[in-house]
């Protein structure tokens, strides 16, 4: 999996994206309804940041800010590092890893095309048996 390119490991239709005036509450809005951690922060067809779960977190919850006037513009990474759909997704976890971060924009021509993360290098198999019991713990808790 580590030797395979970025644009067969990523899913482009978890492709999030919002313009900068976009409410912090509105971007978790869609972000929970997508089941995504990041949206990309898009203006004229350029990526200018990206707001993740954890951008939510320490940005926002964290210093007392209200979701619903906070704009992503205020509370995003910006310029946020990016990487080619050709380059190998090994080299897009290590850089994930030496950044500390956990989401990578793809962008292609210079616009973004999709998203890698962390959780991408989950085994396949894996990731259907965590899905499954998301979906048991969900069902007990409604009862």
């Amino acid at each position: 999996m580590f030797n395979q390119r970025i644009r067969s490991v990523m899913e482009p239709h978890k492709l999030l994206t919002a313009p900068p005036e976009t409410t912090v509450s509105k971007a978790a809005e869609l972000m929970a309804k997508r089941n995504v951690g990041a949206v990309l922060v898009v203006q004229n067809e350029q990526l200018i940041g990206i707001f993740t779960e954890r951008d939510a977190v320490f940005r926002v919850i964290a210093r007392g800010h209200d979701s619903k006037t906070t704009l992503l513009s205020e509370v995003m990474t910006t310029a946020p590092q990016t990487i080619d759909p050709d380059k190998t997704f090994g080299c897009a976890l290590l850089m994930m890893y030496e950044n500390g971060f956990r989401h990578v924009p793809v962008i292609e021509h210079g616009k973004p095309i999709g998203i890698v993360s962390s959780r991408n290098a989950l085994d396949p198999d894996l990731e259907e048996f965590v899905s499954e019991a998301q979906r048991r713990k969900h069902i007990q808790d409604i009862r």
